[in-house]
């Protein structure tokens, strides 16, 4: 499905339910497994994660209970189990129960009423409600098995994917090691000389982080760098390069849509005095020219960061690739132990003194948001009656809205931050729809500091820049969200009760000019700094073009928060 075929050679324990998969998948290979205390996945460059954070243990766990069919002991193999009724379909009667496994999550199992035999799997995985159905059942050596597999992750028919058995076979026991993580040594990396560190400059656009990087001998590149992406090329790089992707795979991200991404491989990614070789990249239009106002060639992001000690110098403008054998962490500043949800950097906090698990994201542009069902459970938008509802954000799938308040106190371990910009999310889809973590934090949080994140050893280090720090706990005072069009900047999106609706400036407006200069020769990022950090009451003089008309607009900037 999704474009790519490929093999998938999964061996399972039938007594506990530990399991370990190796895959081949277009040009992209890689393995996963749970040992019976850690879930782990192996990527394309051969990297091994351990997975505590988000829903991965979790999931893994109830993975291990359907694949040694724990129901089926006397006790329900200790999960608590609840009748679901009945439900009918595709015009068969199902029999429904719900298992909440041990240390797993609530998952629905669907039993066909006449023969019995699982048919159905219902089960949150983080922002999606994925089903997958089992049919064909054949027998192998006196026991069932589904001849078809087919995997919904509720993001339309074309993303179905469908899983058909070559080959099954019972084995004798296996030894413990087969089910736990891999131990390698990745050496497909180095740097010129063999120095111990790069260091190289960073731009500083809508609080994401950019830089050169060079592909298979090219010119320097911009690239975003982001600590919750991947290595991605853009489509039109892609094409420039003559590199071809393969597949057509859900993107999915903060808006409520998926986009089409594939797999390519480049032979050498050069980022500094770093090289990359051989690495599996995804293609994907992540993030269109005019959401930023900058030409975005790529991403740099976890595969590159797995390999070293990373510095990133907000302050001085630089960021530093250091050889983890060469780290000295005795000046990096505060240390804050991190797990992995999935790529993503994840550690301990709070916010106004409530727990909370964090993910910590270079390439979010907003201070911190918080998950809709975090919000929810802990009744957020009540106890913060000043607030405007706004779109706070773009990136894979679309707009992320959210109601942007300004919280008391921020928690990253035992670093506190108060009066925090934070966005308490409204989207019933997407990443900030999940209910495995409970809040994101971005750029408008790390900039305050030095920021070094030592992915082997899974520390995170933050060591405050000197104050003050400069459009820090600000929020847009325009109640607007642009984007950069040809003619000047479009206006995507207007707060209700907000500064431009005051000013009868309406979504598809295109602006022209500001304060009599071309809109066009204002770059997007500093019109929005601008439109941040300009006192209340500031006048904005604008030439708003609508159709073919075109008329002046006067925009007084005020704050919503």
């Amino acid at each position: 499905g999704q474009g790519l075929t490929g093999t998938d050679t999964s061996l399972s324990d039938l007594s506990d339910g530990r399991n370990v998969d190796h895959y081949t998948l277009g040009p992209a290979s890689g393995a996963d497994g749970y040992d019976g205390k850690q879930a782990w996945t192996q990527d394309s460059s051969g990297t091994v994660n351990i997975e505590n954070g988000g829903d991965a243990l979790p999931l893994a766990i109830n993975n291990a209970y359907r694949n040694a069919n724990l129901w089926w002991k006397p006790d329900f193999g200790g999960a608590a189990v609840k009748d679901a009724g009945s439900r009918s379909a595709d015009g068969r009667h199902y029999d429904v129960l719900t298992f909440t496994p041990r240390n797993g999550k609530p998952f629905d199992a669907w039993f066909d009423g006449t023969t019995h035999l699982l048919a159905r799997v219902v089960e949150r995985q983080g922002p999606q409600t994925v089903v997958t159905t089992y049919s064909d059942y054949r027998p192998t050596d006196g026991a069932q098995f589904p001849h078809k597999v087919v995997v919904d992750s509720g993001l339309g028919a074309k993303y179905l994917q469908t899983v058909t058995p070559t080959s099954l076979q019972f084995v004798p026991a296996q030894p413990a090691e087969t089910y736990a993580p891999p131990r390698v040594t990745v050496a497909d990396f180095s740097i010129a000389g063999n120095a111990a560190q790069t260091q190289f400059p960073i731009y500083l656009y809508n609080n994401h982080i950019y830089a050169d990087a060079s592909v298979d001998g090219s010119a320097p590149m911009n690239f975003i760098f982001d600590t919750g992406g991947h290595n991605i090329l853009v489509p039109s790089t892609a094409k420039a390069l003559g590199i071809k992707a393969e597949g057509a795979m859900p993107g999915t991200g903060v808006g409520n849509k998926a986009q089409d991404f594939g797999l390519a491989k480049v032979q050498a990614l050069k980022v500094g005095d770093a090289t990359f070789r051989n690495q599996v990249v995804g293609v994907l239009d992540f993030e269109p020219d005019g959401v930023e106002g900058v030409t975005i060639k790529g991403m740099v992001g976890f595969e590159v960061f797995k390999r070293f000690v990373t510095r990133i110098d907000y302050g001085a403008h630089t960021m530093t690739l250091i050889d983890p054998k060469h780290f000295d962490p005795k000046d990096a500043g505060t240390p804050i132990p991190f797990v992995f949800d999935g790529d993503d950097p994840e550690v301990n906090g709070s916010f106004e003194g409530i727990p909370a698990k964090f993910d910590i994201d270079t390439g979010a542009r907003d201070e911190l948001t918080l998950t809709a069902p975090f919000v929810a459970a802990h009744d957020l938008r009540a106890k913060h009656p000043k607030g405007v509802d706004a779109v706070e954000g773009w990136g894979v799938g679309g707009a992320s809205r959210g109601y942007v308040t300004r919280g008391a106190e921020l928690a990253i371990g035992p670093v506190k931050i108060p009066g925090v910009v934070t966005s308490l999310s409204t989207q019933k889809k997407g990443a900030f729809a999940s209910p495995s973590f409970q809040g994101n934090i971005g750029g408008g949080v790390l900039k305050r500091f030095v920021v070094t994140f030592d992915y082997v050893d899974q520390i995170m280090y933050l060591k405050p820049l000197p104050a003050p720090v400069a459009d820090v706990g600000v929020f847009d005072r325009s109640g607007t969200w642009i984007d950069a069009v040809k003619d000047g900047v479009a206006v995507m999106d207007v707060t209700g009760g907000g500064p431009a609706q005051a000013a009868g400036l309406k979504a598809g407006d295109v602006i022209t000019e500001v304060d009599g200069k071309p809109a066009a020769s204002i770059p997007l990022y500093e019109l929005r700094r601008q439109w941040r950090d300009e006192p209340a009451g500031t006048l904005v003089n604008l030439v708003v073009k609508r159709g073919t008309a075109s008329r002046k607009v006067a925009l007084t900037l005020r704050d919503q928060i």
